[in-house]
């Protein structure tokens, strides 16, 4: 089994405390924690990114003691996108249980003909399998490099090809029109898009590439100093080419274009060098991050068991959403505490921060549930 990277497990459980605090707002929480309308770029816009960086950064490490087989790469594919498909379908599942009103029909209707086939955990299974097969097919990092931008050039010209004249309108671009034959507009998050939709993983395996990258620098054997100094190298890089690149295409999450990646990437190598950095010269830091790294040695676990059990406190008692157990402890708890903004805010962050006694427990039994 290969070797833990401390600093790699906390990046990859920042990543994951941005999802678990901002997965289930109960109110309007403050602009900068919401992910913009169509195109910017705010906290929570980070996250994800940052765990393909984590995923392929990972990747790497455990390749360099044994590569993966085939049958491993999918099934392990497999297993993710089932989960997610499973999230997707859990309130329909618990619908018939806790509302009389919801019948088979229904359940039909709105799990089998309208239910939506891609999500956050499908998105990282497609794009873990199409990056680690790159990597372990290219291996020589300039040609995996050359192979990430290859990518997004090719992801960032389909926008303008398909679309000359407005190439990233939110009703008629390239990504939207992938959405439509697969996995067809009855499938798909929004009737004009889909945030995880297909087209999305050219430049989200681009991002697991970079993190493929990282990981070939930590297992290395050169000083610690000459990695923090070339991760801030290459962040610098990526933040200028992702910043010139966003002259000519929109950063948005919403599709995963070329600068939202180029930047986002840049953003990881940094905080990978500034965690190195903290982490090798204060005993202070690497206590106060324990928690983070808690989350990262199990990361997919718990935003599953936080995705699954928000969807179950939604459902309860009755299966009204409007009426359901996760608002009313909303309601008698921070609702309107100081503002609207606050109240919501501060309960996200409790409802976070209830994940991190059983991170910790997990972590000190050395308790690690991949999947």
């Amino acid at each position: 089994m290969a070797k833990r990277i401390y600093s790699l497990d906390v990046l990859r459980g920042v990543a994951i405390a941005i999802m678990l605090f901002l997965d289930g707002p109960p109110d309007k929480i403050y602009s900068i924690l919401e992910h913009p309308k169509w195109a910017g770029l705010t906290i929570p816009d980070i996250a994800l990114p940052m765990f393909a960086f984590t995923m392929g950064a990972g990747a790497a490490i455990s390749m360099s003691k044994r590569e993966p087989t085939t049958k491993k790469i999918l099934k392990r594919t497999a297993f993710m996108f089932a989960i997610g498909v499973l999230l997707e379908m859990e309130p329909f599942i618990l619908l018939p249980i806790f509302s009389s009103d919801f019948t088979a029909a229904d359940f039909f209707e709105q799990a089998i003909v309208h239910g939506r086939l891609f999500g956050i955990i499908q998105r990282l299974a497609i794009t873990y399998a199409l990056g680690i097969f790159f990597a372990r097919a290219i291996k020589n990092s300039r040609d995996i490099l050359l192979t990430a931008f290859l990518l997004l050039t090719v992801s960032s010209m389909g926008y303008h090809l398909y679309a000359p004249v407005n190439s990233f309108d939110e009703a008629h671009n390239i990504s939207q029109a992938v959405d439509y034959i697969f996995p067809g507009v009855n499938h798909i998050y929004r009737p004009t898009h889909d945030p995880e939709g297909l087209y999305g993983c050219l430049a989200g395996t681009a991002s697991v590439l970079f993190g493929v990258l990282a990981g070939k620098v930590l297992v290395d054997d050169s000083p610690i100093s000459n990695k923090i100094q070339l991760f801030c190298a290459a962040g610098s890089t990526l933040i200028i080419i992702g910043g010139v690149w966003s002259e000519f295409d929109i950063i948005t999450k919403k599709l995963w274009t070329t600068p939202y990646a180029l930047i986002n990437a840049g953003f990881d190598f940094w905080f990978l060098a500034l965690f190195m950095k903290l982490f090798d010269v204060s005993t202070l830091a690497k206590k106060i991050s324990q928690p983070f790294g808690a989350l990262g040695t199990n990361p997919l676990f718990f935003f599953v068991m936080n995705n699954a059990f928000l969807t179950f406190l939604y459902i309860l008692p009755n299966g009204d959403i409007n009426n359901s157990v996760y608002l009313q402890l909303y309601w008698n708890t921070t609702q309107g505490l100081i503002s609207t903004e606050f109240g919501a805010t501060l309960f996200c962050a409790i409802w976070a921060l209830l994940w991190l006694p059983i991170a910790e427990f997990f972590y000190k039994r050395n308790i690690i549930i991949k999947l």
